[in-house]
């Protein structure tokens, strides 16, 4: 990874650790760090491996990665232990969104387009990451998750931080009215001759006010992964890749 991008809201909490990988050409695959995409596991497992060394955090933490199926399944890690870093075969099977209160456990997810949201309760020291695709936005698996954390671990929705880090936007997310009839606010979308420009960030942004969080405490990076496929890897822009970058967050 030629860097990580962060966001400027979490990085203000020290109980909080994140980051969002981004190519290197150097690498194998640009750096892809998914195992789920056919490329040789050795390979990608070696990325992974440069990702927590660069992180600085290689010893100490376990990553955990989830078996993605555009769902609005959500999963608590109870235990320290990494899960789908090392081989897909034990990675968190059926589930879209996880939440952890266990520090040194760095919970990530994989997108080429697709919305990364990650969460933090500084006052409960609770995580979460969400992979929001169009189904699982249609699902409201951000506002769940926040939900979840309410009922699970005592949150209060107010108290919540989230970054909606790079994915696809309204510029280049081109979707048919099969689609586009699930999201009816017009705020929300361009309708340009029988096609809608979606603005997926947008969307998950308006879950998670109406979960409760202050506009105040939502970031939206506004970076679009099409836009500049360069830097992270669009299954739409690149036609059909299998790099994924990855988005992460955890407690110190």
């Amino acid at each position: 990874m030629a860097g990580f991008y962060r966001s400027g809201l979490l990085e203000k909490y020290e109980g909080c650790f994140h980051a969002v990988t981004t190519k290197e050409s150097a690498l194998f695959c640009h750096g892809s760090l998914a195992l789920h995409t056919g490329e040789p596991a050795e390979e990608v497992v070696a990325n992974r491996r440069e990702v927590a060394e660069r992180l600085g955090i290689g010893q100490q933490a376990h990553f955990v990665v989830a078996e993605q199926t555009h769902s609005d399944h959500i999963t608590i890690i109870k235990g320290r232990e990494s899960r789908g870093w090392h081989t897909a075969e034990d990675a968190v099977a059926d589930c879209d969104a996880m939440i952890t209160d266990q520090k040194g456990v760095v919970l990530t997810i994989l997108t080429a387009d697709c919305v990364p949201v990650l969460l933090f309760d500084p006052k409960k020291a609770v995580v979460a990451a969400i992979h929001a695709g169009w189904k699982g936005t249609r699902a409201n698996i951000t506002g769940k998750t926040v939900q979840e954390m309410v009922e699970t671990f005592g949150s209060d929705s107010k108290e919540i931080v989230a970054f909606i880090a790079p994915s696809i936007g309204r510029c280049c997310y081109e979707v048919g009215e099969d689609v586009a009839r699930h999201f009816l606010d017009r705020e929300t979308f361009d309708r340009v001759g029988e096609k809608y420009m979606l603005d997926l960030p947008l969307i998950n942004q308006k879950q998670l006010l109406a979960a409760g969080l202050n506009v105040e405490n939502i970031e939206r990076c506004g970076q679009c992964t099409s836009c500049e496929a360069e830097r992270y890897f669009s299954y739409r822009k690149e036609q059909g890749c299998s790099g994924r970058f990855m988005s992460m967050i955890g407690l110190r």
